[in-house]
């Protein structure tokens, strides 16, 4: 593990646990806010998608808390019900509220379900959500080749800015498909198209754009984004 990243655990529920990892933002150009990133369904913390991000986006001064799912912490392959994500991804919300210093805002979001997860929770809270803001990277609004089988109608219930980060070629929801949900939620959603981006925003290997600049392309918009949100509240929870 690289010297740059600090481990810890996070009780689940009794006896159970799960691993986070924390990327500190670099001094200099940090911003006061901590990102908690969560994992998509068919890959845990360590993939190449999930550390890449993190650390981009601590290079660029955003902190980020990843963690694992207790199904992946267990090693089983698939996700537990919905009920258990959630409790998992409450647990680990409380555990980094208790670490961040004073004045550091909280931001969540993750991976394709990750992400989803995430909205769910903050649907849920409502008003009452601990964090200033929601990002996804690839939400998944339906399942592969079923566009009719929407994820988005607890959407409306979240009282908090969120971000899109949506591939043109998304195969679970590409910014057409994803258009009319944000249309719904306002001036509160925004989306950034990854030209070219898949689900994981691979773009095709004769694509104009180099992979890892498309990818700088992307964690420069959530970090600019994450700074916009912080100026338009004043660094302060709403």
């Amino acid at each position: 593990m690289s010297r740059a990243t600090l481990s810890f655990r996070v009780r689940v529920a009794p006896g159970a646990g799960v691993t986070a990892i924390e990327y500190p933002g670099t001094a200099g150009e940090r911003l006061p806010a901590t990102l908690i990133l969560a994992h998509g369904a068919g890959a845990n913390q360590h993939s190449d998608f999930m550390t890449r991000y993190a650390g981009g986006l601590a290079a660029r001064g955003l902190s980020v808390v990843t963690f694992n799912f207790l199904y992946t912490e267990q090693r089983r392959r698939a996700p537990d019900r919905p009920t258990a994500l959630e409790a998992c991804w409450r647990a680990v919300v409380e555990a980094v509220s208790q670490r961040i210093s004073p004045g550091t805002q909280l931001f969540g979001g993750g991976k394709s379900m990750g992400g989803r997860i995430a909205s769910q929770v903050a649907a849920a809270d409502g008003a009452d959500s601990p964090l200033a803001g929601l990002v996804f990277l690839g939400y998944p609004l339906h399942p592969a080749g079923r566009p009719d089988t929407r994820r988005d109608s607890h959407l409306p219930r979240i009282r908090i800015p969120m971000l899109f980060v949506q591939g043109s070629r998304d195969a679970l929801g590409s910014p057409r498909d994803v258009g009319p949900s944000l249309r719904r939620l306002g001036p509160a959603a925004q989306l950034f198209t990854v030209d070219g981006g898949d689900h994981s925003f691979t773009v095709p290997k004769r694509w104009p754009v180099a992979q890892e600049d498309v990818d700088a392309q992307v964690q420069d918009a959530v970090r600019a984004w994450v700074s916009g949100v912080l100026q338009r509240t004043g660094g302060r929870k709403r």
